[in-house]
């Protein structure tokens, strides 16, 4: 299907720059406030917001069947409940209104005023209620080097690995947008030929990964198809599902993460539609062997973002520890969704499902401290001559990404989050 809002020959009236996460092609989707909103969807172009309720409010919007102030809520999911047909027609729109050829907004000064914000004086808020949140384990790399370090280098994939998305159920109350601050989490931890003791993670670590919001509900019962995916996914953002490594060894047997995963996790502000990453599409890898029918996949299965991860001491330079991509994960967000409710679990509008760790087949493409530094034994310089071997307290780190397509890039913004010592 082509995506009108896709069009590479587009161009805006607008400055852009041409490093911009944020060209005509991609349209994101979010929530901002300032000093005199409180809470306003937006799109982001260039280095500006679009205030969505004041496009409403001035009329641009009549040619779409929208209720009353959609774009006040605190949230997007009313809006991305709306379905498919009606948020393309909103991007396809603001689209029109941005192209140089379209004068409506362009030469009229008032409604620009009250419709623009420059993004360094807004606030970003999180985009959406977030009901249920599941993260995946679907990079093989990562499985790979995990399963290296800790059960058998020459066997390191569990028996069930590449025949499902392995998955948990995470915390959504502990999902913050991008620029929060958390403390570094308390638990137990297990020294070796010792007793558990409790206090302060010695170990915390990131995790570089993405994440799908669902945009359309189904009820207890439905399953949704690796055909039908996409129809239930209205876009993606960066997600760093911080974790604590030594707190996680001790208790994930045999249940899975806890305390080790649920004390924080950070999302990007904006929501890239699927729409705008559909020209990225790629080959994914090789599934060997046949996965069952319900999980097969025809078609391009990946997407190609490129994505980087970088730790900033404070008051420091960031030095970028890690550069991945996400083509380089072996189940696709298709067939996480498919498996997720092949049981007929039901999903909800809002609810976000994580990639997992993303991990490229080489050593500068892993997506953790843990794979980076194998476990501590090689420790990672960063520009200030400081060494790290896992997150200490007052780094932040900076998660970045975006797709190259000729001279079309769209992108995430950054997903960053500080670490602050235990309290």
């Amino acid at each position: 299907m082509e995506i009108k809002a896709n069009n590479p020959a587009l161009k805006s009236w607008i400055e852009i720059k041409p490093d911009t996460d944020f060209s005509i092609q991609n349209i994101p989707f979010g929530v901002y406030k300032d000093s005199q909103i409180e809470h306003h969807a937006c799109i982001a172009i260039g280095e500006y917001v679009m205030d969505l309720n004041a496009l409403q409010h001035l009329h641009y919007f009549n040619g779409v069947n929208l209720p009353a102030h959609i774009f006040s809520a605190k949230h997007l999911n009313d809006f991305i409940a709306l379905g498919k047909q009606t948020t393309r027609a909103v991007r396809d729109r603001i689209s029109d209104l941005l192209t140089v050829e379209n004068k409506e907004l362009q030469n009229n000064e008032a409604h620009r005023k009250q419709i623009f914000r420059h993004q360094s004086d807004v606030q970003m808020l999180l985009p959406v209620h977030i009901g249920d949140y599941t993260d995946f384990y679907s990079s093989i790399d990562h499985a790979t080097n995990v399963g290296k370090m800790f059960r058998d280098p020459e066997n390191a994939l569990l028996p069930n690995w590449k025949h499902l998305p392995v998955g948990y159920h995470g915390r959504a109350s502990s999902i913050r947008v991008s620029g929060h601050r958390f403390h570094r989490p308390k638990g137990q931890t297990k020294p070796t030929d010792a007793p558990p003791v409790f206090g302060p993670c010695k170990l915390l670590d990131f995790e570089l990964e993405t994440a799908f919001i669902i945009g359309k509900s189904t009820k207890m019962g439905e399953s949704i198809s690796t055909e039908k995916a996409d129809d239930y996914i209205f876009g993606m953002v960066l997600f760093n599902d911080w974790s604590a490594r030594d707190i996680q060894t001790w208790e994930y047997v045999p249940l899975g993460p806890f305390l080790a995963k649920n004390f924080a996790s950070t999302m990007s502000p904006w929501i890239v539609t699927l729409d705008a990453l559909e020209p990225f599409r790629v080959e994914g890898y090789k599934q060997d062997p046949k996965v069952l029918p319900y999980l097969e996949y025809t078609g391009n299965k990946n997407i190609d973002i490129n994505l980087e991860v970088l730790i900033q001491p404070e008051n420091g330079e960031a030095t970028m520890v890690s550069e991945s991509n996400y083509k380089y994960m072996y189940w696709t967000a298709e067939q996480q969704l498919a498996h997720h409710t092949v049981n007929g679990c039901n999903v909800n509008v809002g609810d976000m499902m994580a990639s997992g760790t993303i991990s490229g087949p080489d050593k500068h493409q892993f997506g953790s401290m843990l794979e980076l530094t194998w476990r501590g034994t090689t420790p990672i310089k960063l520009k200030d001559g400081s060494e790290r071997k896992f997150i200490n307290d007052n780094d932040t780190v900076i998660i970045k990404g975006h797709c190259k397509k000729g001279n079309v890039r769209v992108g995430f913004g950054e997903c960053k989050a500080k670490a602050l010592p235990a309290v």
